[in-house]
């Protein structure tokens, strides 16, 4: 039965972000810059365990999501199979020296400030890349593109971390 229930949470939580991005988060823009990419805290706070076959199709699963809502012709999808597919990458990269407990989801609060914000900002940093630069089509307004990377990844990012530090447990239960 719990394999049902996290199947279950999990598609909350998908309906939850995707809901907040295009009911709410969508409309913010900061100085027509920075936009807030709030979607992608579903495939980045995943459980570390969870397979990258299930990682890629919850990625493509989602971009498509938010292409169908805004009509971005798959740019979305693009840049969340990228991210879907770098995350394994960069979680082994960032590995502790235990490594990780199973049941160990991505958490500020757990892993720590550090291990937090190089993961945060490694991985919307590349998922902002990927989508500008498809979405640019050529490195014409390369100035221009590399100010709304920075911008939006920096809203992202704030964004994804007040979600962290308001709505994830502090610590995980001692026995």
């Amino acid at each position: 039965m719990s394999g049902l229930r996290f199947l279950l949470v999990q598609i909350l939580r998908f309906g939850l972000y995707v809901g907040v991005h295009v009911l709410l988060i969508s409309r913010l823009v900061l100085f027509d810059l920075g936009w807030c990419f709030f979607y992608l805290g579903f495939l980045l706070f995943l459980p570390i365990g969870t397979p990258i076959v299930v990682q890629l199709l919850l990625s493509f699963g989602l971009g498509l999501t938010v292409d169908i809502f805004y009509d971005t012709g798959g740019l979305h999808a693009a840049a969340a199979v990228l991210l879907g597919f770098l995350r394994p990458w960069v979680l082994r990269l960032l590995t502790p020296r235990d490594g990780y407990d199973s049941a160990d989801s991505v958490n500020v609060h757990q892993m720590g400030w550090q291990w937090f914000g190089v993961y945060l900002a490694l991985l919307v940093m590349l998922h902002h890349a990927a989508f500008f630069l498809l979405e640019l089509g050529s490195f014409r307004h390369l100035g221009l593109t590399m100010g709304k990377m920075l911008v939006s990844a920096l809203f992202t990012s704030l964004a994804l971390l007040i979600v962290q530090l308001l709505f994830f447990p502090v610590r995980r239960g001692r026995n």
